[in-house]
């Protein structure tokens, strides 16, 4: 006897459906697994012994022969319980009749018979729906996620017992129509502009930032306020869209311990400038997100940016050009999308204290050294460079007036459906323009364009910072209304551009 069961195989870029073949064979009762099973894969046996037992099922005494064709592509998931377990009762008559070719099982199962959430669901169910399934039977802790996939019947499961009476035809379970899940977009933020005393110049940098998605450098002596800037521009970004949830949730679950849980808040990523070049940039044994891709759609703040590794800071070429990272290894090449806005801060010194009033104790060639750190091409990629300056400590505790978050995000949002209506798609921001899209939208004035390219000329900028400037202008005209680039526009964006040799000398 036997009987197949269809699974889904989602590995990065590669979507595979898996044909869980089950035959039932005279000899000593036992599982075998076979068809390239990884460690979690050959262990589900003794699941489904502790899952059927619990479940008052009855495990055939026979040899139960698992395949999981193909067989020659390797299998580490534990997703493959449920469709093993559903194969056994299908090649052992307990389900009688045939199972429809358009319904996926994945799931994890409990020694007590629960089924438990697994990693990446979202991207599994999006491999499913591609490759023509409609229903998908998953756990029950995972439906959130699985609700953000439109288009699908979901069907929550919380035990095996449960999922063998809605097979067997005795008491059905419920079934949803996903794309109905509407998060919760009211958020609490830690940090606002209004808490931030003075730095105008710095808040407005930061308002571009968020309103045409460009990168910021901030630069000052220590305890100016550049991390608290940084920490208050999630404030300031518009609520994520439903297909953004989606993406950001399916690379947290693919990365994250707490993989059930719907990401519905941009991601504001800061790690420590002792993380290592894999943490950050993805990889592994088997490849997972690093922190650029866990920041996709958000923030990645790298707080004293000359601090991190040199290499770690080359690697961010590919992300802040493309908005993607490609993790190459012997055995695997994934690519996962990291769109981030990029938010760094330095120090003018390793101390901190040079061109400040206090004595600055570096020797000339460590702030050479520590500047240098940062390359010419990566300093290209950053739309807006500012200096945050000391604040007169008077003024910390008068309380005086500042613009709150929420006045500022009105703006920002404003812009934001701006570039919608211009571009006619909800993720496309100024700064990820190509330059075929730059020459078509940009709409500078004939005085804009002359100004710029006096201000090319005489600053030596290159191609890239050329062509940045103007999406820097674009958004800047986009924040007042304007429909073309102006004089006004071009020259505040020139003033958020450093020449790279004035910070790599």
């Amino acid at each position: 006897m036997s009987a197949t069961v269809q699974s889904i195989l989602d590995a990065g870029n590669q979507a595979i459906t898996i044909d869980v073949e089950c035959h039932l064979s005279n000899g000593l009762p036992s599982v075998v697994i076979v068809g390239f099973a990884g460690k979690a894969v050959d262990e589900s046996k003794e699941r489904i012994r502790g899952s059927f037992a619990s479940s008052k099922l009855a495990l055939p005494k026979k040899r139960i022969t698992v395949n999981l064709a193909p067989a020659d592509i390797p299998k580490d998931s534990t997703s493959f319980d449920l469709p093993i377990a559903v194969a056994i009762l299908l090649a052992s008559d307990q389900i009688k009749e045939p199972l429809s070719k358009h319904i996926l099982f994945v799931g994890e199962l409990g020694l007590d018979g629960s089924i438990r959430a697994i990693r990446g669901i979202v991207g599994k169910l999006l491999a499913g729906r591609k490759k023509g399934f409609t229903t998908f039977y998953v756990p029950a802790d995972n439906t959130s996620q699985a609700m953000l996939v439109p288009g699908l019947t979901i069907v929550p499961v919380k035990n095996m017992r449960a999922l063998y009476l809605d097979l067997t035809k005795t008491v059905a379970l419920k079934q949803y129509q996903s794309g109905a899940y509407k998060p919760d977009s009211e958020t609490v933020f830690t940090q606002d502009f209004k808490d931030v005393v003075g730095q105008a110049r710095s808040k407005r940098a930061l308002e571009i930032a968020a309103a045409g998605g460009h990168n910021v450098l901030m630069n000052g002596p220590p305890g100016t306020g550049k991390s608290m800037l940084a920490k208050a521009l999630p404030s300031i970004l518009p609520p994520m869209d439903p297909e953004e949830v989606l993406e950001v949730t399916q690379l947290h679950s693919l990365a994250s311990r707490e993989y059930e849980q719907t990401v519905t808040t941009r991601p504001f990523r800061s790690p420590h400038h002792s993380a290592s070049g894999v943490s950050i940039i993805g990889g592994g044994q088997h490849p997972r997100p690093g922190e650029v891709s866990l920041a996709h759609r958000g923030i990645l703040m790298f707080d004293e940016f000359p601090e991190f590794n040199r290499s770690t800071i080359e690697a961010l070429r590919q992300p802040l050009e493309d908005k993607i990272i490609t993790i190459t290894r012997a055995r695997d090449n994934i690519t996962f999308p990291a769109n981030f806005i990029l938010v760094a801060t330095c120090n003018p010194c390793p101390c901190g204290y040079y061109g400040t009033a206090k004595q600055c104790s570096c020797l000339p060639h460590e702030i050479g050294k520590y500047h240098r750190k940062l390359s010419g091409p990566i300093i290209d990629r950053i739309d807006l460079y500012v200096d945050v300056d000391e604040v007169k400590h008077r003024s910390l505790l008068r309380g005086q007036q500042e613009e709150p978050s929420q006045l500022i995000q009105r703006r920002v949002l404003r812009a934001r459906s701006r570039q919608l209506k211009r571009y006619q798609d909800p993720l496309k921001q100024n700064a990820s323009l190509d330059n075929r899209e730059v020459k078509k939208f940009a709409s500078l004035t004939a005085d804009a364009e002359e100004l710029l390219n006096q201000a090319a000329e005489r600053l030596n900028i290159s191609a890239r910072s050329y062509m940045r400037i103007v999406k820097v202008a674009r958004t800047i005209a986009d924040l007042a209304d304007e429909p073309r680039i102006d004089i006004a526009h071009i020259s505040e964006a020139l003033q958020y551009r450093r020449p790279p040799m004035e910070l790599i000398k």
